[in-house]
């Protein structure tokens, strides 16, 4: 496959990661089921992108890879969290945009200096 396709993967699957997670500090209870399957897949499909990206790139293992895995892993983790933690929704919202400016900066600082 080509890397456009990896790339257009893994940005649409974060897409809808980032909405479902920010969705799920609004949303009802009875709709947790039915997030965190959403969430679930769209985390496994930005993975597959974003290691086949990777693969096809030939990347290898840089460090701010390791800081995007790490960011990826609070990401996907914030969902169920956010269902959870009901009081602290606030802070894991600004946790959630923080992750997001992380991996965002890692990306592009990274292009742009090299």
């Amino acid at each position: 496959m080509s890397p456009i396709v990896y790339y257009i993967l893994h940005l649409g699957a974060l897409f809808v990661l980032t909405g479902y997670t920010f969705y799920a500090f609004a949303a009802p209870p009875e709709t947790r089921k039915r997030v965190m399957m959403i969430t679930g897949i769209a985390s496994l499909l930005a993975a597959v992108g974003g290691f086949g990206l990777q693969a096809k790139m030939n990347y290898g293992f840089p460090v701010w890879m390791i800081v995007k895995i790490v960011c990826w892993l609070g990401l996907s983790a914030l969902a169920g969290m956010a269902y959870r933690k009901r009081d602290k929704a606030g802070l894991l919202m600004t946790i959630t945009i923080v992750l997001l400016l992380v991996a965002l900066v890692m990306v592009y600082h990274t292009r742009l200096s090299a």
